[in-house]
């Protein structure tokens, strides 16, 4: 018998890019999860993930986790000087959980010399996820949420909800160059959240079925990558920042009043192609929605280069022309936007997994 928790992925409603220039933002947990289990075995001296997408897994030593973490932390403040590319501190997807695991070990209370207490048990760490990676639905976000929330309940050490946050968003500065809150926010307290200064409160609204996700392709930019020519190019532009600032109040006011939000989403498309972050292709099916009476934009941090924007949201309050729309993009992945009420937790049972590997 092993030990599982899972955490949600999120989409950006309302925000993305302009939250760096200090604009609020809105973030919606989805129902699309990231599980990470743990199963001991004590013949062993190491921690082996197994993560999914991954074609082979690493053992990670025990003895060696301290020395990992302080490996990415170099690596990380080589990125800040400029020395090394955001690309490179992580050399593998897995790296990021274990460096969560050897984050939360550092900062438990030191145990006597003998005593093995707070030592990592060696075993099998496995993930499993709905969400696609390097799309835009934090996907590396829940993947920290979810081991961090796991070794809470087996060394029974809990964090407060903020502790967890703000843990979350410390380690995933590795992946994206600065910890994002709005990632944070939704894996840790789930729900809809309205970030501003980069902390969350909950909004008290509740979607209607109205609202969809369209992945149009995983990004050939990083994170950093647009973040960095956004700052470039428009990093000074106060009227523009303030115009994505209207933006978010407005649909925040039309949710919360239960009001059709897809005009306030076709100009947010519209602040979003102005800042060279829609490609031509993901602006072209967004185009198509339009069209066809709907509204859409991406969420997320889209893309610079190539065509692929990764995850639109769409609201289209004509079910029947929404349904034709999908079937005419048949090898699209989407859903309904599904909100997920809780952030980072355990499993309902435990997982029961294939040691064998």
């Amino acid at each position: 018998m092993g030990y599982c928790a899972k955490a949600p992925g999120k989409l950006i409603l309302s925000g993305e890019h302009s939250v760096v220039y200090d604009a609020p933002a809105i973030v919606a947990a989805i129902a699309e999860y990231t599980q990470v289990c743990f199963h001991p075995i004590h013949r062993s001296n190491s921690i082996k993930t197994v993560f999914k997408g991954l074609p082979i897994g690493k053992p990670y030593p025990l003895t060696a986790l301290r020395k990992l973490k302080h490996k990415l932390d170099r690596r990380f403040e080589q990125f800040i000087r400029g020395e090394l590319s955001v690309s490179h501190i992580l050399h593998r997807p897995d790296d990021l959980a274990v460096y969560a695991l050897a984050t939360f070990f550092q900062h438990l209370p030191m145990p006597g010399k003998t005593s093995r207490k707070h030592l990592p048990i060696p075993g099998r760490l496995s993930s499993e996820s709905t969400l696609p990676l390097g799309a835009g639905m934090g996907s590396s976000a829940a993947a920290i949420a979810a081991t961090i929330v796991l070794y809470e309940h087996l060394l029974e050490h809990p964090l407060t909800l903020t502790q967890r946050f703000e843990r979350i968003r410390f380690c995933e500065r590795l992946q994206h160059g600065k910890g994002s809150a709005l990632d944070a926010a939704a894996v840790t307290y789930g729900n809809i959240l309205y970030l501003e200064n980069g902390q969350p409160k909950p909004l008290d609204i509740q979607l209607d079925n109205h609202w969809y996700w369209i992945l149009q392709g995983i990004p050939t930019s990083s994170t950093g990558e647009c973040v960095s020519h956004v700052r470039q190019h428009f990093g000074h532009d106060q009227t523009l920042w303030q115009a994505f600032s209207d933006c978010t109040q407005a649909l925040t006011a039309a949710l919360e009043n239960h009001h059709n939000p897809k005009h306030i989403i076709r100009e947010n498309h519209q602040l979003l192609r102005r800042i060279g972050v829609v490609p031509d292709a993901t602006n072209a099916l967004i185009k198509t929605i339009t069209d066809h009476g709907g509204g859409a934009k991406i969420s997320g941090a889209g893309s610079v280069h190539g065509q692929r924007g990764g995850i639109i949201i769409v609201y289209h309050d004509d079910p029947e022309a929404m349904q034709t729309l999908l079937k005419s993009h048949p090898h699209r992945r989407w859903g309904k936007l599904t909100i997920a009420p809780q952030g980072a937790r355990l499993c309902d049972n435990p997982c029961l997994m294939d040691t064998s590997q």
